[in-house]
């Protein structure tokens, strides 16, 4: 608590003095919460010099988005790209719609990447443009707040979904198949790393 109150009074006090603040931290939570802006290094070079929300919901790389928070990776190839979506296909087959960022032209390899958080399986959530894949759970995980569930999606063996513990709530069981889905606006077809 005393580490996260210190965080909170170095934050406040570069607002209320209005002085600049260099704070170099690898403690990516103590990064989003504290800054106006952070740097993302790769081999002493800037990958993205952002906002968190910027860094967090719209990473410039995959370096980016796999060193901010946890965020899930799907291969796969580019089909088409056209009216700022990139129709990619996943290396077990399935097509999905996504945000191109870093690429460029049909043929090209991407990592896809989606963030657990915006990962659904109620489909009564989801926008009508939503993405739907199949899923084979392996684990739930409940963490007070929320529950963490690692799946078996198109290939990969840790795709994982952070749902909240509201009333009500379904718990998914290790074994059941079910359907996933997201947004493609929250899918980015990032460069392969």
């Amino acid at each position: 608590q005393l580490r996260e109150h210190m965080q909170f009074e170095i934050k406040h006090l570069h607002e209320s003095l209005g002085i600049t603040v260099v704070y170099v931290t690898h403690d990516q939570g103590e990064a989003l919460t504290m800054s106006d802006r952070i740097a993302v290094f790769n081999d002493g070079r800037i990958q993205q010099l952002a906002p968190p929300s910027d860094l967090y919901e719209r990473p410039d790389n995959s370096f980016v988005a796999q060193f901010i928070g946890e965020n899930n990776r799907l291969e796969g190839t580019v089909e088409e790209i056209r009216d700022g979506r990139a129709l990619v296909r996943l290396n077990t087959g399935e097509l999905i719609d996504a945000t191109p960022v870093n690429v460029s032209a049909k043929g090209q390899k991407t990592l896809v990447s989606i963030r657990p958080e915006r990962v659904e399986f109620k489909p009564d959530l989801l926008s009508p443009d939503a993405h739907m894949i199949e899923a084979e759970v392996v684990e739930v995980i409940y963490m007070g707040d929320l529950f963490r569930t690692v799946l078996k999606v198109a290939g990969s063996d840790d795709f994982v979904i952070k749902s909240r513990n509201t009333l009500g709530q379904r718990v998914l069981t290790p074994g059941e198949k079910i359907k996933i889905g997201w947004a493609p606006s929250d899918a980015r077809a990032l460069d392969p790393v």
